[in-house]
């Protein structure tokens, strides 16, 4: 998700205001860090080190930036990056990068693009201008990757999750997408314009794909506020069969806003993570809050939560108790001593030693001059 699409309809004041927004959040961050990590976060989970690529780096006679989401491929110790362009700078598109991990730690010159590659549609041609908001990506063992795509509610665009080729960009199919997510020609069903599948993650034994809606559908409550969550839906595809076939509730945390400013706030369901083939995932739950950015990881698991993909309507449902999915908070990156920009994707890197991996995050720089794209990284025990 965007946070600021374009500038030119935020007023100078506005701009201004987030300029200042922005350098003070290294402040605060210093100030977070007065409370402590507790233990159980320090044994599962430890920060290792930071990289950052500014924005306006040019590559390959693209703008490298709007990373939304990103999968690591083990076999060839590359990631892949998707850029939620529009189409609108550059043509759709995701960048192979090379992140240097091999003593342990990332430092800031640890990462950089090695590729680009152009996402075609199923007749071989670039996405037209705002037909495309790439936002998720996974890779197959196959060597293809799915995207997911918000789409634009705006312009009656759909979203879509789309299987395309790692080497060649090009479209092999999509996935048949539930009713409920569609917007509907009054707009009143459907996922709301860019809260709609930020994430993206398949299982370990490739047999599952998972995404969800950022915030909830328009028939399923309220999108987040200051201080009020949101119900998203994840939605669990079969890829043997290229089928949706359930559904669960997640509920987000309720934040709060530093600055009472409703253009400055804006929260969600990041991205998601399958760390086993059992249904035990890793979350990002990333807001604006007026001040800087609060990122947080959750452990989640689907047992024990209700399958509604017979459920219409949330709102409307009153015929049985719903059990969201059971999560636990990993870690509150506001209490790293490091300013925090608008992470929006994780995917597990390579194994370290006795066991642990490492867990990569990266931010969406929304292309601003304010901002950066930002690669984190940790020691991850699962």
């Amino acid at each position: 998700m965007k946070i600021i699409r374009s500038t030119k309809c935020i007023p100078k004041f506005i701009y201004f205001l987030i300029s200042i927004i922005v350098t003070c959040t290294l402040l605060i961050r210093i100030l977070a860090v007065c409370i402590p990590i507790s233990a159980a976060e320090a044994d599962s989970i430890r920060f290792i080190g930071s990289a950052t690529l500014p924005t306006g780096l040019g590559f390959k006679g693209t703008e490298l930036g709007g990373l939304s989401g990103i999968t690591y491929d083990a076999n060839n110790d590359l990631y892949y990056a998707i850029s939620d362009d529009r189409s609108e700078k550059y043509p759709a598109r995701f960048y192979t990068l090379k992140i240097d991990l091999s003593q342990g730690h990332l430092v800031d010159k640890g990462v950089r693009p090695v590729g680009v590659t152009t996402l075609l549609n199923i007749k071989g041609q670039s996405f037209y201008k705002r037909t495309i908001d790439a936002e998720g990506i996974a890779l197959t063992k196959n060597e293809n990757i799915y995207i997911s795509s918000e789409g634009n509610v705006e312009q009656s665009i759909q979203p879509f999750i789309k299987k395309f080729s790692l080497a060649s960009g090009n479209e092999i199919n999509s996935l048949p997408i539930p009713n409920k997510f569609l917007v509907s020609s009054n707009r009143k069903q459907g996922v709301r314009n860019n809260l709609a599948f930020e994430s993206l993650t398949i299982t370990p034994n490739q047999k599952y794909l998972f995404t969800a809606s950022e915030n909830a559908l328009i028939l399923d409550g309220t999108k987040a506020k200051p201080g009020v969550s949101t119900p998203c839906r994840i939605l669990q595809y079969n890829l043997i069969n290229q089928q949706p076939e359930k559904e669960f509730l997640y509920q987000t945390e309720p934040v709060k806003s530093i600055l009472n400013i409703s253009h400055l706030f804006t929260s969600g369901l990041s991205d998601l993570l399958a760390i086993s083939d059992s249904g035990d995932f890793l979350s990002i739950e990333r807001s604006l809050i007026g001040l800087g950015f609060s990122v947080r990881i959750y452990k989640f698991s689907l047992e024990g939560a209700t399958d509604i993909s017979n459920v219409y309507s949330l709102l409307k449902s009153s015929s049985q108790i719903i059990k969201p999915v059971k999560k636990e908070l990993l870690l509150d990156l506001r209490k790293l001593n490091i300013p925090l920009d608008n992470i929006e994707g994780l995917t597990l890197g390579p194994n370290l030693s006795k066991g642990d991996r490492t867990l990569i995050l990266i931010s969406d720089n929304n292309f601003q001059t304010i901002q950066k794209t930002q690669i984190l990284a940790f020691r991850l025990r699962v």
